[in-house]
């Protein structure tokens, strides 16, 4: 993976660049649309890369270990060719997965202990192994196992677990630089910052980070239920200390106002499964701000989704029309929502992209948050 910076903003710490992977090139800022299991939910390949425009997406580790399983991937040659996506793919270690499965599992020094949330049967994660799934994945950026605490959770209980992380990445990193791609492409690994929401131990850990000399990094444990502020300020920590010159991950944040904020503080990859989520429960994301497609004061407005043209759809489909999908509980009405959404997401980014080259990000960015905030 080559990663090249082509602009800086002057005012904030956005820049624009080009992360090079064996399936293509990303052009950051960018969005990463999720597929859990080698599949953004609702909508097709094709869609993805030919109406929402998508340059990488996002595939987890804990759920398909889980099914279809490495032995059926390693059949397929990869989840590149099993799922039919011919561009860059990164992957979650399953790190937040073993997370949520809180009343589930059992973290100690070999790994995670937990079971199932298919049929309860007992698995076991360790930093060695997620990284020989991600091998039979194939995917192009892996990521380090780790562990993501709660918010709020108490100091001591951070430290140890940042600590943790960064015994993990060790024994994790070690692994990976001694074991080779199963498909004839190259991948790369990137550690993972944890230390809740202490600046202390964000400074602690994103020295640790970056001290592996990974060719990338992420951000974890953000987004999580504390507030926006505070989430800032870690990112602030944080960006302040990892490499200039390598691509920086804030892993699962979020509305468009988080990320055009997080493009300020200087992170190039986002991803966030709200796109698809709240498109399939009515609400939609547009230049306007944000609309509940349920309510009744769209049902006869005849006007396209974002009067914007930000995605395919909005040249098809009517807010009056798409409220009738979702009343009358049509199927068509998710995949819609999820596909506006999605292109949503991957316009809002390529147009901070072109503010930042044409040296007006900032007066734009600061204009867009508002909007963006706004329920219409």
């Amino acid at each position: 993976m080559n990663f090249t910076i082509e602009k800086l903003d002057s005012l904030s710490k956005a820049r624009t660049g080009t992360i090079e992977t064996a399936h293509g090139e990303i052009k950051t800022p960018i969005f990463m649309p999720v597929g859990t299991i080698g599949s953004v939910k609702g909508v097709h390949q094709k869609e993805l890369e030919e109406d929402i425009k998508a340059q990488i997406i996002l595939g987890n580790t804990y759920h398909l270990y889980l099914r279809p399983g490495t032995n059926i991937m390693q059949q397929a040659g990869g989840l590149h060719k099993f799922m039919n996506w011919k561009k860059p793919i990164l992957t979650d270690s399953g790190g937040y997965q073993v997370f949520s499965l809180s009343h589930n599992r059992k973290l100690k020094e070999e790994g995670a202990h937990f079971s199932s949330h298919i049929d309860g049967s007992k698995h076991l994660f360790t930093p060695e192994n997620t990284v020989d799934i991600q091998r039979a994945i194939g995917s192009d950026i892996m990521m380090a196992f780790d562990e993501c605490t709660p918010y709020p959770c108490e100091y001591e209980y951070a430290r140890k677990s940042m600590e943790l992380t960064h015994r993990w990445l060790k024994r994790g990193y070690t692994h990976f630089c001694n074991t080779e791609p199963k498909y004839g492409h190259s991948q790369t690994y990137f550690p993972i910052v944890q230390g809740s929401v202490f600046s202390d131990l964000r400074k602690i850990s994103a020295e640790t980070i970056a001290s592996i000399g990974a060719e990338g990094n992420a951000i974890g444990g953000l987004s999580v239920g504390e507030p926006t502020e505070m989430m800032y300020e870690m990112l602030e920590i944080v960006t302040n200390i990892l490499p200039h010159n390598k691509p920086r991950y804030l892993m699962g944040v979020g509305t468009p106002a988080n990320i055009l904020e997080g493009i300020a503080l200087g992170v190039d990859m986002f991803d966030c499964v709200m796109p698809t989520r709240n498109g399939r429960n009515g609400m939609l994301f547009t230049s306007q701000g944000i609309i509940n497609i349920k309510n009744k004061k769209w049902e006869n407005d005849f006007s396209p989704l974002d009067s914007a043209g930000t995605s395919f759809v909005d040249t098809y489909y009517s807010k009056a029309y798409l409220r009738h999908l979702v009343i009358a509980n049509e199927r068509l009405a998710a995949q819609i929502a999820s596909i506006h959404n999605l292109a949503f997401y991957l316009w809002l980014v390529t147009e901070a992209r072109q503010k930042i080259e044409q040296g007006n990000f900032t007066e734009w960015k600061n204009v867009m948050v508002k909007k963006l905030m706004e329920r219409l």
